[in-house]
């Protein structure tokens, strides 16, 4: 009989490298995701953690930090400190666009996902990308994940000033909009309170530090309980 295994810490370190690396490495997602299924099937479905899926970019990934201080590994051991049975994969990749994000959702969110935080957009906006392409990428997303039965939690990115107050609208108002639409648990800005000060970001003045991490993660959290809450409800009895 195989031992109990956490998803989140057996995958966790795969996504802290780059993105060539995670295409070379395909086959080592698929061991995981097998290793996590087998993990599962071993308790009831009511009784097992719920499993989230971190959908993201560079943000989610962690870049420029160890892996035990990404947001994912944060915030599940957040979760877990609350007595919250969660276990919370990092299928984050550096670079990624909502596009980037689409074309590899089928793998990065295997079956027996129960929930995921969608957190895509910081490059369409960065690289100026037409907000149309970024609205329709994240719409067929949120369409495949919701048509699974999987609860999502979106959360928002705000446009850089210089981009212009139309572009601005427009792309800030693709994450309201589709929250609206599909009822989905909403968090209008991923890095609220952490955006701009320089104490909580990295050198480069766009990704978090540790406490900058820190600081997203105790914002976020009550919202991720409502996913995790959610979640369960929509397991069979």
């Amino acid at each position: 009989m195989l031992p109990s295994l956490s998803a989140g810490a057996a995958c966790r370190s795969y996504w802290h490298y780059p993105t060539a690396v995670h295409i070379a490495s395909g086959a080592l997602f698929l061991i995981c995701a097998l290793l996590a299924a087998v993990a599962a099937s071993a308790a009831p479905v009511s009784d097992r953690p719920v499993r989230i899926v971190a959908l993201g970019d560079s943000l989610t990934a962690g870049l420029g930090l160890p892996v035990n201080a990404t947001f994912p590994a944060r915030l599940e051991s957040a979760l877990r400190g609350k007595g919250t049975a969660v276990e919370i994969v990092n299928a984050g990749v550096s670079g990624d666009t909502a596009a980037r994000g689409l074309a590899r959702l089928e793998w990065s969110v295997p079956e027996g996902t129960d929930a995921v935080i969608v957190e895509l957009g910081a490059n369409d906006m960065l690289l100026g990308i037409d907000p149309k392409v970024t609205h329709d990428a994240l719409t067929e997303i949120v369409r495949r994940l919701t048509g699974r039965g999987i609860v999502v939690l979106l959360a928002g990115m705000r446009a850089a000033p210089n981009l212009g107050v139309d572009y601005g609208r427009a792309f800030e108002g693709i994450y309201s909009d589709l929250a609206a639409k599909y009822d989905l648990l909403f968090y209008p800005f991923f890095l609220d309170g952490v955006a701009a000060d320089r104490k909580l970001n990295q050198p480069d003045g766009i990704h978090p530090t540790s406490a900058g991490v820190d600081e997203i993660v105790a914002r976020i959290a009550p919202m991720v309980e409502e996913l995790v809450a959610r979640a369960r409800r929509k397991r069979p009895a």
